[in-house]
């Protein structure tokens, strides 16, 4: 596992359905990305964003808005294309040659499905490290728990809305930064 100086958190919001299985994983598209910026050092979170992104071939669901607060009117007014998304990514956190977290291999593999779909160059570097994997192995946990669950563990809050990218990204920051000081 190399971790660089900083590091890059990813936290992704999809659309969904109370439905889960098979149509979910066919249908579901990126809504948001939820990004910041860790200095392991110091434990200062930086550049912290939500970048909206407008599905191209599903729409956000009641049960998604529920889910995340994400709304259709939100990504319309507010949403770019996902091609613009990593473009913005690039621009602002110069993924390159940084480590890249996220909670679980959903995000990674999401992300790198979603870019090859619509022909988008894929922004983050190839290293990545599963913080989920890691908290669960640096606490001796028997098997991976859910950043809420690990907060606890911490006994650190959960700030701003959990199954928002922009929060979850920056509650995953916390959990990394709490391993690397042990």
């Amino acid at each position: 596992m190399e971790i660089t100086d900083e590091v890059i958190i990813v936290d992704l919001e999809a659309t969904c359905w109370e439905q889960d299985g098979a149509y979910q994983k066919r249908r579901s598209e990126i809504i948001e990305i939820g990004i910041c910026k860790l200095d392991t050092y110091t434990g200062e979170i930086s550049k912290s964003k939500g970048i909206l992104v407008k599905p191209v071939h599903s729409e956000i669901s009641r049960f998604c808005t529920q889910l995340t607060s994400i709304t259709p009117q939100m990504v319309e007014q507010d949403g770019v294309s996902l091609k613009e998304a990593c473009s913005m990514i690039e621009a602002t956190y110069a993924p390159a040659g940084l480590t890249w977290c996220s909670y679980g291999a959903y995000d990674k593999r999401m992300l790198k499905e979603q870019c090859a779909l619509f022909n988008v160059r894929y922004p983050l570097s190839g290293n990545h490290i599963n913080v989920k994997e890691l908290f669960a192995e640096a606490k001796r946990l028997p098997k991976p728990i859910g950043m809420d669950r690990a907060l606890r563990l911490l006994n650190l809050p959960l700030e701003g809305t959990h199954h928002r990218g922009v929060d979850d990204a920056r509650n995953i920051a916390k959990i990394l930064y709490n391993i690397l000081e042990d």
